[in-house]
């Protein structure tokens, strides 16, 4: 007896691997290798929450319009170009699939967010990815560069993930004067909340400037909302109609839309817990750098460790330590910023592993 026949391509797609759990101990143990909050969602989230768990048996509102509506009077665009999906993953599965397919090519940097290639292939097109600048940064004059008449999006991560540095505004609007505008381009902020450069982009002056420009956030990471899976994107009226038609029917539960609507509406005291994992981060950027590893500058929630050949054995000090990270073979640490507990213990980790013996 035969089996099902599968898609003859599969092997052209990267296998996405989630972060590792904490290590089993006696002690007390961390999980950063996934960007989640070090805490949870604020009381009033809580309550809006349990009361739309009311109505888990009907059908959420598949337009989202309450939240689109705020979104847009956040952004201060008409509603029709607010798209939403059950996080910026979704999004960006959306985006690209509505403008790519067999015989196009989306270009991005990389090393960059691990879901672009998989989304990429998923959508028949074909990965063109462009080597990072020195210091983890994307090399933008080469993204525009990679541009050819095959191409049908050019993607920028900024902060970057895994490497947490940003973009500036000039250099984005060098990018989008560069691109074509028949070719979309996507400014991906995901951690914007946590950027604190003085020059990054400006994303609502950008949306209104150019017209093939797309910007995608999500609610998973200062927000608190990993678990709801919620994000959205902003883009062209024709291009997010576009998008909608890719979106999985009913993706965005209930839950989630209340979840996303009472955090926009308690954002002061998020924006508090914000700037403590902020603080957390310089601490930890300017500890580790005074260990004689090399960071750069860091943006996001969490902190890159370019650590190279020594990657394997940085994590696995970090591991032996009560501590999951994401590390990238030969490249580097990716180590995301909890509590001040967390923080002293991967300071404390990262000093053993700088003083240990080569190999």
């Amino acid at each position: 007896m035969s089996a099902p026949r599968l898609r003859g391509d599969l092997d052209r797609f990267p296998v996405y691997r989630p972060g590792r759990p904490a290590p089993a101990g006696p002690g007390r143990t961390y999980k950063l290798s996934s960007n989640e909050s070090p805490l949870g969602p604020l009381p009033s989230v809580r309550d809006a929450i349990a009361e739309a768990a009311s109505r888990a048996h009907l059908y959420p509102d598949w337009t989202a319009a309450a939240l689109v509506a705020t979104l847009a009077e956040r952004h201060g665009v008409e509603e029709g170009r607010v798209v939403v999906g059950s996080g910026s993953s979704e999004v960006l599965s959306q985006l690209i699939r509505a403008v790519a397919g067999p015989g196009d090519e989306v270009v991005y940097a990389w090393r960059s967010f691990e879901a672009y290639p998989s989304l990429v292939v998923a959508a028949g097109a074909t990965p063109v990815q462009v080597p990072l600048a020195q210091g983890g940064r994307h090399d933008m004059p080469a993204l525009a560069a990679a541009v050819t008449p095959a191409t049908r999006l050019v993607m920028v991560c900024s902060p970057n993930n895994p490497t947490g540095t940003t973009v500036t505004h000039e250099e984005m609007v060098a990018l989008l004067e560069a691109v074509p505008t028949d070719v979309a381009v996507l400014l991906d902020e995901a951690y914007c909340e946590f950027d604190r450069s003085e020059d990054g982009p400006r994303a609502d002056a950008l949306l209104a400037a150019y017209p093939h420009l797309v910007v995608a956030r999500t609610f998973s990471k200062a927000w608190g909302l990993a678990g709801m899976r919620i994000g959205y994107g902003v883009a062209p009226l024709g291009l997010a109609a576009a998008m909608r038609r890719m979106a999985i029917a009913f993706g965005v539960t209930g839950l989630a839309q209340a979840a996303a609507l009472a955090s926009l509406e308690a954002e002061g005291e998020l924006a508090e817990r914000v700037a403590d994992v902020v603080a957390q981060r310089d601490r930890l950027v300017a500890a580790l750098r005074g260990q004689g590893w090399d960071v750069p500058d860091a943006q996001g929630n969490f902190v890159w460790v370019a650590a190279g050949d020594s990657t394997d054995a940085l994590g696995r000090v970090l591991y032996d330590n009560g501590i999951s990270a994401r590390e990238f073979e030969g490249e580097g640490v990716r180590i995301t910023v909890g509590s001040s507990d967390a923080t002293d213990a991967v300071i404390a980790a990262c000093a053993l592993a700088a003083t240990a013996p080569a190999g």
